[in-house]
């Protein structure tokens, strides 16, 4: 199962009237969508729409039928249990070497951030983005992970060299376990414009 029909999934098993149709399918060897909506005092659009996610992800199977020259679906539960398996492996990184980890970058100047230490002073807690002007500034607060904060305490000053994103973290100890959480923080800092890239 994909994250698309998980969604699916649970946002229709979250309605109130979920339980009351499955009951039904159950109880009926078929059933219309609008002897459910009848029979639970439901617009027939809800229920159909009900009906046919629940089709698409293979719960339940229809059957076409005519009533005089009037196409319409019975529906039938194919199932007794759902259980969803969500795939998380395609959201990790790949393992092969990642081009970003060479990015020579440092802290942009002048660019309107402010870094929060950790009480012991050898890392970042956070950093807060002050964004836009006047009356529509707006403040973005990022909290950070511990090799996060760790590396941001190591990044180069405004003044200082370019150094690259691998360098920073041998310097700041950080594993390269960590390197796509790394990468995912670089990334965000550079489009809200505290980090720049050498060009």
């Amino acid at each position: 199962m994909d994250f698309k029909q998980a969604a699916l999934l649970g946002s229709y098993l979250s309605k109130d009237y979920a339980e009351d149709l499955f009951r039904l399918l159950a109880a009926y060897s078929s059933i219309s969508a609008s002897e459910a909506a009848s029979r639970l005092d439901l617009h027939i659009k809800t229920v159909q729409d009900f009906m046919e996610a629940m089709f698409e992800l293979g719960i339940l199977q229809r059957e076409e039928v005519y009533e005089g020259k009037r196409p319409y679906f019975r529906y039938t539960l194919s199932a007794r249990r759902i259980l969803m398996d969500l795939d998380l492996t395609p959201l990790f990184p790949l393992p092969s070497p990642d081009r970003r980890i060479q990015l020579r970058i440092r802290e942009r100047k002048n660019m309107g951030a402010r870094f929060t230490t950790a009480r012991n002073n050898k890392y970042i807690s956070g950093v807060t983005i002050w964004m836009g002007e006047g009356r529509e500034r707006t403040e973005r607060r990022l909290s950070l992970s511990i090799p996060q904060g760790s590396f941001l305490f190591h990044l180069p000053f405004p003044t200082a060299d370019f150094e690259s994103v691998e360098d920073i973290m041998k310097k700041a100890g950080v594993d390269g376990d960590h390197a796509s959480e790394i990468l995912d923080i670089v990334s965000a800092l550079i489009e809200l414009g505290v980090i720049e890239i050498q060009r």
